[in-house]
């Protein structure tokens, strides 16, 4: 793995950017060649109207044109590749310095108000995790990743996703040519649930004896065109095409379902088997890749030989609408014939598709996994441990916040602490320290690095209050909809995976009396089910649940201090609780007249 990828980035951008210079310029050069080779051929095919030339020196221009639009056809296609290699460099970069916000895609398909921490913690939308991690193609590849950071795995399962990104991670021209490959997928949008049901749904042509008289059908029509031809007898093979009406007009609209049906999913797969072509090529040590590249193959075919297959099929269909062949395709049943043989491929290979389109999805949310970390050397692999619940960072940070504004905190929970109670001044980093931990176990349990000098963590379920709204639609408050999370959060602690929750500004939407038996009430119950976590407060009497949970709880806290006038924070967080508040002087910076009583 490069030590510098930034570097590595850089030269293989200046390497496309060269090549993108060299192919646009050979482009043009064909695109006047094409242009004069059409011009000489009609300076000759006037002299041959004038008898000033022989027709056949038209061959000479014809034969070169064909040769020029060959040519030129595949140095637009290595322009086009040598240009989407340059994105998929710049967007690189754009990941390794901090410009990535807002050039990716940001899964705000993927947003979910009812998730326990999908919003908390920004893992979908503009400048989200998923954003920063995502560089697959397909839905299918885009939905596997959301469901990883909406889901933590289990410990074998983080082990297994760790061992294969580090396989993944040095094969950077993969990626390269899995984004390239992918490139026609995401602007076409395959939709998935669409082709796995075209492919998996039920037959609509009726019994399978029927296939058989079409085909004898046919032979008998091919059989009395060549007795007309050799006899000039036509009457039998009026005979056979009167059959061949009686027996098709009846299944007609069956058979043009079929056809159609498989139209878009046809050529929306075909699209995707570029993708597969890269992936059968690979030989991959770890287990789980290879598993996955074998379920790439059917019982005698790989899976992109298999849909060209199919979309040859579609194609021949396309022939039916020249009017030149429309009538020997009736003759011959031509549509009827490949009907039968889409339904036959439905039969064999439908349901291998769910198979290949998720494991597709799967190798892409590896992919991005790896490219992270390629992207991201210094940040590490968490240790899994199995033993009970707890987080143990050394030099946390947020990956979502730029490294010239990062701020890295040990935080331990684990052993004896179970809780700790964060308190601190408006601004000073409470929210963000959440978040931190928040975001760093999602990656630690979807199979990532993490941002930290060193983790421990064990397998854990995920709660958290960062971003409680009101609802006007739903008439419910703040702090309606904040209990009603605590209360998910709460029935999750009784699950068989320990909890981790993030409770942000704990019951701040009442009074100091039962915001804090409420809090006491909670969090004792949290703990006794075996839940660590964080809470923050600017309350400073809630600091007091800290001594009524001890020696599980501990207090922390941010300072701030006044600097000719303006408010400084440090962002570190140190032991004990808070003593001050800096809401007043925030309001005096800001110029509201208040005074102390």
């Amino acid at each position: 793995m490069s030590s510098d990828p930034a570097r590595e980035y850089r030269a293989r951008l200046a390497d496309r950017q060269a090549a993108e210079l060299d192919l646009a310029r050979r482009e043009q050069i064909f695109s006047y060649a094409r242009l004069g080779t059409f011009a000489a051929a009609g300076v000759l095919a006037v002299l041959w109207l004038r008898g000033a030339a022989p027709g056949w020196w038209l061959a000479a221009p014809a034969l070169a044109f064909a040769l020029l639009m060959h040519r030129h056809d595949r140095v637009i296609r290595e322009l086009r590749t040598a240009r989407q290699s340059i994105v998929f460099y710049q967007r690189g970069l754009g990941r390794i310095e901090d410009r990535w916000a807002g050039q990716g895609e940001p899964g705000e398909q993927f947003l979910d108000d009812h998730h326990l921490y999908a919003n908390d913690l920004d893992l979908f939308g503009r400048g989200s995790l998923f954003e920063l991690l995502s560089i697959a193609r397909t839905r299918a590849g885009e939905a596997q990743l959301a469901e990883w950071l909406k889901t933590p795995a289990s410990a074998d399962g983080v082990r297994e996703r760790q061992e294969t990104v580090t396989e993944l991670t040095p094969a950077l021209d993969l990626r390269e040519a899995l984004a390239i490959a992918g490139a026609d997928v995401a602007a076409t949008g395959i939709d998935t649930d669409v082709i796995i049901g075209w492919a998996e749904r039920a037959p609509v042509l009726g019994a399978r004896w029927l296939r058989g008289m079409a085909t004898g059908l046919t032979v008998c029509a091919v059989t009395a065109a060549a007795w007309m031809g050799i006899t000039g007898n036509y009457a039998y093979l009026v005979a056979v095409l009167l059959l061949e009406a009686a027996f098709a007009i009846p299944q007609r609209s069956r058979v043009l379902r079929a056809l159609h049906a498989a139209d878009a999913p046809a050529r929306d797969l075909d699209v995707l088997a570029h993708v597969l072509d890269r992936l059968e090529g690979e030989e991959f040590t770890s287990a789980r890749l290879t598993l996955l590249s074998r379920q790439l193959g059917t019982s005698d075919v790989p899976a992109s030989v298999a849909i060209r297959r199919l979309h040859r099929l579609v194609e021949l269909h396309d022939w039916q609408h020249n009017q030149f062949f429309a009538p020997v395709a009736a003759a011959l049943l031509w549509g009827t014939h490949l009907a039968w043989a889409i339904e036959a491929w439905q039969r064999r290979h439908g349901r291998e598709v769910r198979t290949w389109l998720y494991t597709v999805g799967e190798f892409e949310a590896l992919s991005s996994l790896s490219a992270y970390r390629f992207e991201h050397p210094a940040d590490v692999w968490p240790e899994i441990v199995t033993d009970g619940a707890g987080f143990d960072g050394v030099g946390l940070g947020h990956p979502l916040l730029p490294a010239a504004r990062m701020v890295r905190n040990d935080v331990r929970l684990w052993g004896d602490t179970r809780l700790l109670v964060v308190s601190g001044s408006n601004m000073s980093g409470k929210s963000t320290l959440l978040r931190t931990v928040g975001v760093n176990a999602v990656l630690a349990l979807a199979g990532a690095p993490v941002r930290a000098a060193a983790l421990r963590i064990t397998p854990l379920a995920i709660g958290a209050t960062l971003r409680i709204q009101d609802s006007l639609q739903e008439g419910r408050s703040r702090f309606f909809a904040e209990i009603t999370r605590i209360r998910d959060i709460s029935d999750t602690a009784r699950g068989r995976v320990p909890l981790l929750f993030l409770l942000d500004e704990l019951f701040h939407g009442t009074n100091s009396h039962d915001r804090l038996a409420g809090a006491s009430g909670t969090l004792r119950s949290l703990l006794e089910h075996g839940a660590i976590g964080m809470i923050t407060t600017h309350d400073l009497a809630l600091t007091a649940v800290a001594d009524g949970l001890s020696p599980r709880a501990i207090n922390v806290h941010f300072e701030d201090h006044f600097d000719n006038g303006e408010i400084q924070f440090d962002y570190r967080m140190k032991p004990g609780p808070v003593t001050r508040s800096n809401a007043l002087a925030l309001m005096r910076a800001v110029g509201l007249d208040v005074e102390e009583t």
